[in-house]
C-alpha cells in the first residue's frame, strides 16, 4: 500500500538565518524605467516637497555628455532625514499629497539611468548636506553611501541654476549616466540632446499637466557646456493636456457616468474628440490610436495613459474617445499602482463597476463607445486628401520631422532633402543643390539671426520649417521648368533682401 504524506497547514522551521541583499542587487532595480519615466519620479519627488521650479541640465564636457542635474526649490531636507531617503526602500513621513510610498523611487530612477546618484540638499535654518551612492559591477562596496563634504553640497546648491533656491532646495546629480550616448561626434550627440529633450519635455508635459497649466509648477531644461562655460537658453515643459481641445467631438460631451457598488464608487468622464484634429495634445507622443482609453489621475498626476483595462478591445475607430478617472482614496483599493507610477493594475471590480456605470440620463459605456465610432465615421467624409511632398531628413529637430510626415503624405521616389548651414562667398540666403539633395543656408546670417544663442544641426527649425515648406517642390522631378526658376530667384531676392535688413 502506497504510503500517503498528510499535508500541514503550517511550514515548521529549525532556526533562521541573516541574510542580507546582493548589493548588485541596485543594479536592477528600476529596469522599466525609460529617461522620461525617471525624470518624471524625480519631477515627482520635487512636488512631494512643495517645489515650484524644476531644472533639467544636461552637462556636456567638449562633445561628450557626461552627467545631468535636477535642481528644485522645494524644502529641501534636514541633516537627520537624508539618510533615510538615501537608504533602499526607506520610508519617510508621506504626506496626503504625495505618490511615492515604496521608498525605491529615487534611488530606482536613479540607477536605472546611471551608475553614480549624487542627493545634495539643505532644509531652512540647516546646514547643506550630501550623499553619493556609487554602483559597482562585482558589490566589493556593500551598501556604502559616501558623505558629501557639506561646503561641496553647498556649493553645488549655490550655482546659478537660473532659478531662486533661496534658504532650502535640493540638488540630485548624476554622473556616468549609462543613458547617455557613449559618443563625441557632435552630429549624433545633438540629435541626442533633441530627442531626449523633446521626449522627457512631452513625458513631463503630460504627466504634469495640471500642475503645469495651474502655474503650481514650472520645469526648464537646458545645457551646459563646460569647457565654454556657456549654458543654453532655457527650454521649458508645456502642459500637455490629453483632453484640451477647443471644441469636443459632440455637443453634449464631455459626460460622466458614474457606478456603486459594495460601497465603492467610480465616475467615468468620458470626453469625444473632433476627427481629424491636429492639435498636439491629441496627437500626444504618437499616433492617437494609441491614446484611445482610460486616463488614471491620482492627486493631479497622470499615472496611465489610455488603454481600455479590459473594458473594450483596443479599436482604431475608438481613437477619438477618452476617459478621465480619478483614483481618490475612497476607491484606492481598485487599483495599484508600480513602483514607477507611471501604470496602473485594475482590480476585478473595475470591470464591474465600469459595467454598471450610468449619466444622469442613462448612458452607458457601450453606447458611449457606438457614439465614439459614429463620430470618427463621420469625421472621416469630411477629410481630404493633401498633396504629397518631399520629405525633409537632417537639420530639422526629429520632432519637427514626425509631424511633417504625419501630415503630409511623402511623395512617391523621391529621396529626402537636407537643410544645412555653410559659408558662402556672395550674400544670397540660400541655394537649391539638388544633386547633393540639400537646401544651404548662407552661414554669414546665422549668428544674427540665432541671436546670441547656441546653434546646432537643428537649430532654427520655425525658419528652416517655413523655408522647407516653400522650396521642397523645386526638389521634385528630373529637371526645374521655368516657373520653378522664376521662384527661386523671387525667393532668393526677397528673402537676401530681408536677412540684409535684418542684420542692420
Amino acid at each position: 500500500m502506497e504510503h500517503v504524506i498528510e499535508w500541514s497547514a503550517t511550514v515548521p522551521t529549525a532556526g533562521s538565518l541573516e541574510l542580507p541583499p546582493d548589493p548588485r542587487a541596485l543594479d536592477a532595480i528600476g529596469r522599466n524605467h525609460s529617461l522620461s519615466t525617471a525624470l518624471a519620479d524625480l519631477v515627482d519627488n520635487s512636488i512631494d516637497a512643495d517645489a515650484t521650479q524644476v531644472l533639467v541640465r544636461i552637462v556636456k564636457i567638449g562633445e561628450r555628455l557626461t552627467s545631468l542635474y535636477v535642481v528644485d526649490n522645494g524644502r529641501g531636507m534636514r541633516p537627520d532625514v537624508i539618510d533615510s531617503a538615501m537608504t533602499v526602500g526607506g520610508r519617510r513621513e508621506y504626506g496626503d499629497d504625495d505618490l511615492g510610498h515604496f521608498g525605491l523611487g529615487l534611488k530606482a530612477a536613479s540607477f536605472s539611468q546611471a551608475r553614480n546618484l549624487t542627493v545634495m540638499s539643505r532644509a531652512a535654518g540647516h546646514e547643506a548636506v550630501g550623499r553619493r551612492w556609487r554602483l559597482d559591477t562585482n558589490g566589493s562596496r556593500g551598501f556604502a553611501c559616501d558623505v558629501v563634504p557639506g561646503e561641496f553640497a553647498e556649493s553645488e546648491l549655490g550655482r546659478d541654476w537660473g532659478i531662486e533656491l533661496g534658504p532650502s532646495g535640493t540638488v540630485v546629480r548624476w554622473d556616468d549616466v549609462v543613458a547617455f550616448p557613449a559618443t563625441d561626434d557632435p552630429r549624433r550627440v545633438d540629435e541626442f540632446i533633441d530627442h531626449m529633450i523633446t521626449s522627457a519635455c512631452q513625458h513631463t508635459g503630460m504627466v504634469f499637466h495640471r500642475f503645469l497649466e495651474q502655474d503650481r509648477l514650472s520645469v526648464d531644461f537646458d545645457v551646459h557646456e563646460v569647457d565654454t562655460g556657456f549654458v543654453g537658453p532655457p527650454i521649458p515643459v508645456t502642459p500637455l493636456n490629453p483632453f484640451g481641445y477647443a471644441r469636443s467631438g459632440r455637443a453634449d460631451f464631455p459626460r460622466t457616468l458614474t457606478a456603486e457598488t459594495n460601497g465603492l464608487k467610480l465616475a467615468f468622464r468620458c470626453h469625444l474628440w473632433p476627427g481629424q484634429s491636429g492639435n498636439p495634445s491629441f496627437q500626444l507622443t504618437g499616433n492617437p490610436v494609441n491614446h484611445q482609453g482610460l486616463y488614471f489621475y491620482r492627486r493631479d498626476r497622470l499615472l496611465q495613459a489610455g488603454g481600455w483595462e479590459g473594458v473594450h478591445a483596443p479599436n482604431p475607430k475608438l481613437r477619438l474617445a477618452r476617459v478621465e478617472v480619478e483614483i481618490d482614496n475612497d476607491v484606492v483599493g481598485l487599483f495599484r499602482m508600480n513602483p514607477e507610477k507611471s501604470r496602473v493594475n485594475v482590480g476585478p471590480e473595475f470591470a464591474r463597476l465600469a459595467a454598471l456605470a450610468r449619466s444622469d440620463d442613462g448612458l452607458s459605456l457601450d453606447e458611449y463607445f457606438d457614439l465614439a465610432e459614429a463620430v470618427y465615421k463621420e469625421s472621416t467624409k469630411r477629410s481630404t486628401k493633401r498633396t504629397p511632398m518631399v520629405h525633409p531628413a537632417a537639420g530639422l529637430p526629429p520632432r519637427v520631422r514626425d509631424t511633417i510626415k504625419r501630415e503630409i503624405p511623402e511623395k512617391p521616389g523621391e529621396d529626402p532633402i537636407d537643410i544645412r548651414w555653410e559659408n558662402f562667398t556672395d550674400d544670397l540666403f540660400f541655394r537649391v543643390d539638388r544633386d547633393r539633395r540639400t537646401l544651404w543656408l548662407n552661414k554669414r546670417y546665422r549668428k544674427m539671426l540665432l541671436g546670441g544663442k547656441h546653434g546646432g544641426l537643428n537649430d532654427l527649425p520655425l525658419l528652416k520649417s517655413l523655408l522647407y515648406l516653400l522650396v521642397s517642390n523645386v526638389f521634385e522631378g528630373n529637371h526645374l521648368g521655368p516657373k520653378d526658376k522664376d521662384n527661386i530667384a523671387l525667393w532668393q531676392t526677397i528673402l537676401t533682401a530681408a536677412a540684409r535688413a535684418e542684420r542692420q
